[in-house]
């Protein structure tokens, strides 16, 4: 790709600092490095933040580190609050207990195409595989490694991922643990619903809005590969609420979710006190879009609630 755009590498991350060390060294031998890092927490120990510490210098890009306090599973709002915060406009996302292949972020870039977000792979390890890999600091497995399932998530081939980058539509397969969004796109339907709180769905509640917006999915295969290190299940027994907030926005065809990204923004106004800035100008329909949904649903705007707290950035 001629001109890749500029990058923010969002690892999501929860009281495991082996595998987030593990994820950060593979960030460190990219071939192609993210214009920055941002390592989301919800609410991990100071074993997190040491391990963070540890790599900043040493990684090759700007490493950030944004906590927020442990209550409940809060993956959609910390997510938001490191999109907020990201100055790229191309968001890659992973989750902190994978480990990315050499290539991942330049095929990412490559990949990025506008009117669509990426959903990419991942090679599942079994237990002994995984203890094994953060034992040893290892970063790589082969289609023939024992211990791993999956086995063609291994095979990085070009001319197949071609074969197989398509337009789609569809909740299968849709893992937030390898995903890449335009952050355009990202503020249109105002981030992730953080009316989830709990586990799952929300990668797929969030892809609902895109695809109603007409924001199209595309598979990348055989590129972009990681590994996922193993871990017991979290995906709760039973009836899980989150579908009923899925079921939702897909029946009603929503766009917009009243609890995002909005509740995290710089006022607009404070944004555009930066002419110089190129993504200031890409942005500012955007935030005009955001303000006028606003408006329409009865809440504040954003200028509005700056006169509450002018100086905010990160709530």
């Amino acid at each position: 790709m001629e001109h890749r755009p500029r990058s923010t590498l969002i690892v999501t991350t929860f009281n495991w600092p082996a595998a987030l060390d593990l994820t950060l060294k593979s960030i460190a031998r990219q071939t192609v490095a993210p214009g920055e890092i941002i390592v989301a927490d919800d609410g991990s120990g100071p074993e997190t933040a040491q391990v963070v510490e540890r790599w900043k210098g040493r990684i090759g890009a700007p490493l950030q580190h944004l906590w927020q306090p442990h209550e409940g599973f809060r993956l959609a709002r910390s997510r938001n609050r490191a999109i907020a915060a990201a100055t790229g406009d191309y968001l890659i996302i992973v989750d902190g207990d994978m480990v990315l292949h050499r290539h991942f972020v330049a095929d990412h870039l490559d990949a990025a195409r506008p009117g669509s977000f990426i959903q990419g792979v991942r090679l599942l390890t079994e237990g002994e595989t995984a203890e094994r890999m953060l034992r040893e600091g290892s970063l790589d497995l082969h289609v023939f490694s024992r211990g791993v399932r999956r086995r063609r998530h291994a095979v990085r081939s070009l001319a197949l991922s071609r074969l197989l980058f398509g337009e789609r539509v569809g909740q299968s397969a849709i893992r937030g643990c390898n995903q890449a969004y335009w952050k355009s796109d990202l503020l249109r339907v105002n981030g992730f619903n953080e009316a989830f709180v709990g586990w799952g769905r929300e990668d797929n509640e969030i892809a609902a809005r895109l695809y109603n917006v007409g924001i199209r999915r595309r598979n990348l295969k055989f590129q972009a590969l990681a590994i996922h290190l193993h871990h017991p299940p979290r995906q709760p027994k039973g009836v899980n609420p989150n579908d009923v907030i899925l079921r939702q926005a897909i029946e009603r065809g929503e766009t917009w979710c009243r609890q995002g990204l909005d509740r995290h923004l710089v006022p607009v106004f404070q944004v555009r006190a930066q002419p110089e800035s190129r993504e200031v100008i890409s942005l500012e329909p955007v935030m005009r879009e955001v303000e006028a949904k606003l408006s329409h649903q009865g809440i504040p705007s954003l200028a509005a609630r700056s006169h509450e707290s002018p100086l905010r950035n990160i709530a």
